[in-house]
């Protein structure tokens, strides 16, 4: 990490304010090499953190922008060494002329998360710190925002690193007792080990049970749109997400794929998934549709079933609504509430709807917002990454599996080397025990400039 690296932070598009920023030992130096305040001098004539307003040439001295430019010593910045960035006009033009330039003095093009990666390895973030990085950026909710912040902040490295902190203590006055057992120490109890593992047993898998709640702030809850054809799916879908995204027609079967999108709805991020209708076909094209039809149904977390509600139910929509009873989450619509034949069906629950009016969308909104809560999204403290979660249940596992032995009578020292590898899992979760690959794997996810 001797060398000095550069990038453009704010993305290739055009904006009011772009961002090149550098991280390395001859940071502040490039810079200055062609940024001069507008008051004459130089940069570091400024204290730390201060913008200046000044102008940026190029390495032949042509002017590029006026600009603000400031810098950042080591320790105290982002990566944890010296940085220093240029605040341009958003031109893409400005931004690559300004990157060419600190190339020709010998700054090296970033690549994908290594200013993230450098502050990981100079201490100044752990890895769950680092990937609530890119799960802020990538963010749809609030709630996911929330909780990305909080464990940037960090929150999940506190709570592992007190479990953590805990075995560590534990497995420290056992080895001293046993290595030093001549002198006047105080001897472990083994009701306590046992009662104390427990906890932390437990405690890892409630904290692994929350994986499920918090990959839905980030990937969203898998939602089918199901009914029979022409039952207005399609017409649910274009209304949710606020444009028309799926073909409407007064024919039935003209859905004959699944088609999908993300819609915040009730403050929950849906996967909607529209499907084809649900009934038997000679057609070849469309029977294909309905197998995938119920292919999504079965990976649903939630099911929409829609039922036309200008007439009578019918033997099919009683099919579909036995068959959505195996989502975990089933709210029944009855479609086209505009409709002068309109009656509201005899079904617990349902929601009179009608996509051309609007008229139910915010009785559904409310619905889904009471089945998927974002409560736990603001503490931090919710696993979102695949990793992590797999760690833990590790952990988790290693415990349970010390604390039984031991609720069996067997001697802490037959079991204790479990303890050991519960830290070992723990540590990667927040990078103590750092592995290349898994690192390679996570900053991959960055963009260029993070």
């Amino acid at each position: 990490m001797g060398d000095t690296i550069a990038a453009i932070a704010t993305g290739s598009a055009r904006s009011a304010i772009g961002i090149v920023r550098l991280s390395g030992p001859e940071s502040l130096s490039a810079v200055e090499r062609l940024f001069t305040p507008a008051g004459g001098g130089e940069l570091s004539a400024h204290p730390a953190g201060t913008l200046v307003y000044g102008t940026l040439r190029d390495e032949q001295g042509r002017v590029l922008d006026k600009c603000l430019a400031t810098y950042s010593k080591a320790p105290r910045s982002y990566t944890g060494e010296d940085t220093a960035e240029l605040q341009c006009h958003g031109s893409p033009a400005v931004l690559t002329a300004a990157l060419e330039a600190l190339f020709a003095l010998g700054v090296r093009q970033a690549k994908a998360g290594e200013f993230t990666r450098r502050a990981f390895l100079n201490g100044r973030m752990d890895l769950t710190q680092a990937e609530a990085v890119i799960d802020l950026i990538d963010a749809e909710t609030p709630a996911a925002a929330r909780c990305a912040a909080s464990q940037l902040g960090g929150a999940m490295s506190r709570k592992i690193s007190a479990i953590y902190d805990e075995l560590v203590t534990l497995m420290a006055h056992f080895d001293v007792v046993l290595d030093y057992s001549d002198e006047d120490l105080e001897p472990f109890d083994e009701s306590e080990i046992t009662a104390q593992v427990g906890r932390a047993a437990e405690e890892l898998r409630r904290l692994a049970a929350t994986y499920c709640r918090g990959r839905r702030l980030y990937d969203g809850v898998p939602c089918a749109i199901v009914g029979r054809p022409n039952g207005g799916k399609s017409s649910l879908l274009n209304a949710l997400l606020g444009y028309d995204r799926a073909i409407v027609t007064d024919i039935p079967g003209t859905t004959r794929d699944t088609v999908e999108e993300k819609a915040v709805v009730g403050g929950t991020l849906l996967r909607l998934i529209d499907t084809a209708g649900l009934r038997d076909t000679e057609d070849t094209v469309e029977r294909i549709g309905v197998e995938r039809s119920r292919a999504a149904l079965d990976r649903a977390e939630l099911a929409l079933v829609l039922v036309d509600g200008s007439g009578p139910l019918t033997e099919e929509d009683q099919a579909i609504l036995k068959l959505a009873q195996s989502a975990p989450q089933t709210i029944v619509l009855a479609t086209k509430a505009d409709r002068p034949t309109f009656t509201l069906p005899d079904i617990p629950g349902v929601i009179a709807l009608s996509s051309v009016t609007g008229e139910g969308l915010d009785a559904l909104e409310r619905e889904i917002g009471r089945r998927f809560p974002e409560g736990g999204g603001d503490s931090g403290e919710l696993l979102t990454s695949r990793r992590q979660a797999e760690a833990v249940q590790r952990a988790s596992e290693c415990l349970q599996a010390v604390f039984e032995g031991m609720e069996r009578g067997m001697t802490p020292d037959a079991t204790l080397s479990d303890v050991e590898l519960a830290l070992d899992a723990l540590g990667e979760v927040t990078g103590r025990v750092v592995k290349d690959d898994v690192t390679n794997r996570i900053f991959e996810r960055f963009c260029v400039g993070k």
